[in-house]
């Protein structure tokens, strides 16, 4: 009887250790088994980012507003005197305050180079439309010429003569877009028997610039009104039949980036 018992108590034991056993291993494995161990260290870390991520914030909307005024306003003051208008006048103009303007743009330059790609970019934009609008290639180009007029292309010409970097990439993109949108304008006008022959992109290009800019500072602002009367004066003269003979040769592209 001693002994049953004594064999009875050592059983219990064994199998008490067993079970205890048992129940570990499968703990530890369950810490390693997807979606029980990982999912509940998913569930304890809700809410939090992982560890070294980091969200982009998105620009808000009036903060948007406000660099798109900036960029507005600089543009008119450069086309009216210069760009070395006075940062102050820039603020001035869109409506906000100077820190504004300093928290979107910290320099002259930094301002200069995104008014000289806004221009260059929407006035790629208003070639593109010009072709998409109009059949006939020369209406296409008279099109483009003063919607030129209007996008203030002849703020251009003074600000690239200014100090900033005149080769980032992203004005030499803008600016081979442009010129490959103009010289299609032109090539297609001239196949087209519309437009005279001793003429070159660079023509169209150096006469939006000019008939576009006030000189810088001068007293009668308004000469804005005439804009597009001498612009179609332009045109005119650019159509076929020639009324004369041109002095000196086209202006091309070439010409246009030699110093």
């Amino acid at each position: 009887m001693g002994s049953d018992r004594l064999h009875r108590g050592k059983g219990r034991r064994v199998a008490v250790k067993s079970v205890a056993k048992a129940v570990a291993q499968a703990v530890a494995g369950s810490a390693t088994q997807p979606g029980t161990g990982d999912a509940a260290q998913a569930v304890a870390g809700r809410g939090t980012a992982p560890a070294g991520s980091c969200r982009v914030a998105r620009p808000r909307a009036d903060a948007l507003r406000n660099r798109e005024r900036i960029v507005s306003a600089a543009r008119e003051l450069f086309v009216e005197f210069g760009p070395d208008v006075p940062l102050d006048d820039v603020a001035r103009r869109a409506g906000v305050g100077n820190a504004t303007l300093y928290r979107n743009f910290p320099d002259r330059a930094a301002l200069t180079h995104e008014v000289v790609l806004a221009v260059t970019s929407r006035t790629t934009l208003r070639a593109e439309e010009a072709v998409a609008a109009e059949s006939d290639p020369f209406a296409a180009l008279s099109r483009f010429v003063h919607a030129a007029a209007d996008e203030r292309i002849g703020a251009l010409c003074p600000m690239i003569s200014g100090v900033f970097d005149k080769d980032h990439p992203d004005l030499l993109a803008e600016r081979d877009r442009l010129e490959e949108a103009v010289a299609g304008l032109v090539s297609r006008a001239q196949s087209a028997g519309r437009l005279r022959t001793d003429i070159a992109v660079g023509d169209v290009l150096v006469a939006l610039s000019q008939l576009t800019r006030p000189l810088p500072g001068i007293a009668c602002q308004g000469i804005d009104r005439f804009t597009h009367r001498h612009l179609q004066l332009f045109l005119d003269g650019l159509e076929t039949p020639a009324r004369s003979e041109l002095p000196g040769s086209a202006a091309t592209l070439e010409d246009l980036r030699r110093p």
